[in-house]
């Protein structure tokens, strides 16, 4: 499979299909792989849309299980990711596309419209992840208990004293809303959006809901819809009736 590299940074990415492109980013949250989408998604939105776009998926920076590698980059940690999604767009000649991100797919999106609005045609936000008050540091913890000791294990030049502050600033700068924009700048976006609640710690539904009254152009799909395999499909079927909707025509 294909690595884009840029400096430190080496992203292994994944292509399928052809058409106008769909960049899919996988949950799993700072472990996001593309093995991901088949092991643990709902639903592998790689094979789901690769007979209608150009299909694009990339293991995150540093993932467990991965293969893309980068620096710690502890003071710019959600853009340090976002340069990878717009980097590896630009190493592919990609100007324009869609994207699709499940869990902390949903904060990368909304710093991709942030960052790239003109770039961005329409974002899919599948059980996107968010701030939940009444557990405000699970991120944090699970990533000190969890991603950051393995990653130190892998990579001797990485430490703890780096891993604390990069989450810190990641997790607890900001500890609200979709923790990468703020409300008004969900207000004032334009971009069509369809938004996927779930309702697990990670995922709260109430933040997702919010996203999607605030949001203009913004849509939701039906919850729950995925308590039950038979409901899977029907989400599947919206979210391909929205991305053919927002297709831009050539």
């Amino acid at each position: 499979m294909p690595f884009y590299e840029k400096g430190d940074v080496r992203i292994h990415y994944q292509e399928a299909g052809t058409g106008f492109p769909l960049l899919i980013i996988p949950g799993g949250g700072l472990n996001s792989t593309i093995a991901g989408l088949a092991a643990t998604h709902p639903f592998n939105a790689l094979e789901e849309f690769k007979n209608e776009y150009r299909c694009i998926a990339a293991d995150l920076r540093n993932a467990a299980g991965g293969q893309s590698s980068g620096p710690l980059e502890i003071d710019r940690p959600w853009d340090s990711y976002t340069d990878d999604h717009l980097g590896l767009m630009d190493h592919l000649g990609i100007d324009k596309f869609m994207v699709l991100g499940y869990c902390i797919g949903g904060p990368f999106i909304w710093n991709l419209l942030k960052r790239a609005p003109d770039r961005v045609v329409a974002g899919v936000l599948t059980q996107p992840s968010g701030h939940r008050p009444e557990l405000p540091d699970q991120f944090y913890t699970n990533n000190m208990n969890a991603w950051g000791p393995a990653l130190v294990a892998r990579r001797p030049d990485i430490t703890m004293a780096m891993i604390e502050p990069f989450l810190a600033k990641m997790y607890r700068a900001n500890p609200d809303f979709v923790f990468t924009v703020t409300r008004d700048f969900a207000r004032a976006c334009q971009t069509p959006l369809l938004i996927l609640p779930d309702d697990i710690p990670p995922h709260p539904y109430a933040v997702a809901m919010e996203a999607a009254m605030l949001a203009p152009n913004a849509q939701v799909s039906l919850y729950p819809w995925k308590d039950t395999k038979e409901k899977i499909p029907l989400a599947v079927r919206h979210i391909r009736t929205f991305l053919k909707a927002h297709q831009p025509q050539v």
